[in-house]
């Protein structure tokens, strides 16, 4: 993926919308078409979808249906065990599709802005500079992807499929 691959982010319009407009994962599972994601795996539980705005192909976001916004302390043992074991069949799916060099996982949020505890599940592509590696890959300052819907929805689809 090269720059040319790339849009610049807003992030004025990103941070508004995280901090002010209504919990993204909840607004999803409602199905409030301003916040509508490519679908990946859900249970009774889980849920998991491709990321709106990419840094790296194929990028999932893993969420808990629960609104709960402390990564740990929020859940009990079962379900933070259960979480992760979604998370894990996730990126085993992520790894089966995308062949990455590598796969990162993470948490991020905030109080503040998408309190709803998410994992990123990012697979970093071959080949990637090393520079461009780690957290320069996932950081939307940096720009992210430009794929058309229907390449996204192709993905989600090959994901579903991996996970079936």
């Amino acid at each position: 993926m090269s720059q040319a691959d790339r849009r610049p982010m807003d992030l004025a319009a990103y941070e508004e919308r995280a901090r002010r407009g209504p919990c993204f994962v909840c607004a999803f599972l409602d199905g409030h078409p301003d916040y509508a994601h490519e679908l990946v795996y859900e249970d009774a539980d889980h849920i998991a979808f491709l990321d709106r705005w990419p840094t790296l192909p194929g990028k999932v976001l893993v969420a808990p249906r629960q609104h709960v916004e402390d990564v740990v302390s929020g859940f009990t043992a079962d379900a933070y065990t259960s979480m992760m074991l979604v998370v894990r069949k996730v990126a085993l799916a992520v790894e089966a599709v995308l062949a990455p060099e590598r796969v990162y996982l993470l948490s991020l949020g905030a109080k503040e802005g998408n309190a709803h505890v998410h994992w990123h599940i990012a697979g970093l592509p071959p080949g990637f500079p090393y520079e461009q590696q780690q957290f320069h890959s996932l950081m939307s300052e940096n720009g992210v992807l430009n794929l058309p819907p229907a390449q996204c929805a192709q993905i989600a689809s090959r994901l579903r499929e991996a996970l079936t």
